[in-house]
């Protein structure tokens, strides 16, 4: 479909030159132009500018060609990249929200068969119909949002037969949905019951049976560890990210959520796209990001859920790194994939400018799933994927007035929904 969008009070996150990420004080910077139009051709970005031109004329004669769509004096952004989800699942967890309530640490839920093992073991009975359905509703939850892409990991099988299913319905959700979707192989997400005392051999399942077969079938983009505190070791990391690197897959690593594991200098190791969470990172893990090409990503959603502390990301960006920030839409720790909620968290529980909040949850998000070629800014030539807002006063007011949808268009691969 050719759109022409006029009537566009002001378009945030341009870029004239893209850019791959943002890091340091470039987070901060956020180009715009006010008064302005769009114009969409076969799904992608073809121009833009301010509508006191002659070029905004010259489309206007031609807008028999196209459709013409009023922004109402709406506010226009790239859409959200939210680049760590686990969407995909089979019923939600609230009763474990009580148990949190009470007192009970997430360690402490994990190791009395809550937590992810009670997904795990209701993903062996559900169809994969079941599956596709409830995803999918999520997923037109989030575009309704902003959200225009998202990674979405398995994780919640833990057996060769309930990943190979789980990843099955993100590829099917990838064939039928307009959202660009990353699907991501975690099959180490946590240690199932009957491997409790000899996880060395459920890490040889993963390593001889399920990389193979999920590689076999070209499943996966990503592959992915929680190494953690009570998960799996540096150790366990190491064999199945060397692993995951025969069939081509490149590592994105849960690191430091419940302690310092390693997991972020293994990522380093191994050229991981993302290392996600980071709740507990020192200055000497920052500095072995600063040399890397991987993103720090951090997910507001599960410290804040969790009553866990709070990644340093201020420190990160004044010590030159990038940041991304995902939702980690989960039913344990994060139930929620609303990612203007994680904006607004960006800016009151991370102290970031609505500029960074911004370039965390667009263009680095984007990176942290390797598609900021095409993804996370408006430019010419990339996919024409962004929302229009309700009008609103300026860019503050998205992250500032939390708790309303204020999007009131998406445009998905040059699609008005």
């Amino acid at each position: 479909m050719n759109l022409i969008i006029n009537n566009i009070k002001e378009i945030f996150g341009l870029e004239y030159s893209p850019r791959m990420l943002l890091k340091g004080k470039e987070m901060g910077e956020l180009l715009k132009i006010s008064d302005a139009f769009i114009v969409v051709r076969d799904g992608l970005i073809s121009s833009f500018g301010e509508m006191n031109t002659q070029e905004y004329i010259d489309f206007m004669q031609q807008s028999v060609h196209y459709k013409v769509v009023d922004a109402e004096n709406g506010l226009l952004f790239p859409s959200f990249c939210d680049s760590h989800t686990h969407l995909v699942y089979p019923s939600s967890r609230e009763i474990e929200y009580i148990d949190k309530i009470n007192g009970l640490s997430y360690e402490e839920i994990a190791k009395r068969g809550g937590g992810i093992l009670n997904s795990a073991s209701k993903m062996q009975t559900v169809s994969e119909t079941e599956l596709y359905e409830a995803a999918w509703q999520r997923l037109e939850e989030i575009a309704d949002f902003g959200t225009g892409a998202v990674e979405i990991k398995s994780g919640y099988g833990l057996t060769t037969e309930s990943e190979l299913k789980m990843l099955r319905v993100i590829r099917r959700l990838k064939e039928t949905s307009e959202l660009t979707i990353k699907s991501t192989f975690l099959g180490a997400h946590a240690v199932p019951k009957e491997y409790q005392g000899k996880q060395h051999e459920y890490v040889d399942l993963i390593i001889n049976e399920m990389i193979p077969m999920v590689a076999s079938e070209e499943l996966v983009d990503f592959i992915d560890v929680f190494c953690d505190k009570g998960f799996f070791t540096e150790e366990d990391t190491d064999r199945i990210l060397n692993a995951g690197m025969k069939y081509g897959l490149r590592p994105k690593i849960h690191a430091n959520e419940l302690a310092r594991s390693g997991g972020i200098q293994i990522g380093v190791k191994y050229n991981a796209l993302s290392v996600d969470h980071l709740e507990y990172t020192e200055d000497d893990e920052i500095e072995a990001l600063l040399g890397s090409d991987t993103m720090p990503t951090i997910l507001p959603g599960a410290a804040f859920f969790l009553n866990m502390p709070y990644a340093p990301a201020r420190r990160m960006i004044d010590a030159g790194l990038p940041i991304a920030m995902a939702s980690d839409f989960n039913p344990g720790s994060s139930p929620s994939g609303n990612m203007q909620l994680i904006l607004s968290m960006a800016s009151i529980l991370y102290r970031l400018t609505p500029e960074e909040g911004i370039n965390s949850t667009t263009l680095n998000g984007a990176y942290a799933m390797d598609l900021s070629h095409e993804l996370g800014s408006i430019a010419i030539g990339k996919k024409a994927n962004f929302f229009i807002t309700y009008p609103i006063p300026g860019l503050a007011y998205l992250p500032y007035y939390y708790g309303t949808n204020k999007v009131r268009k998406t445009i998905l691969n040059g699609i008005v929904r």
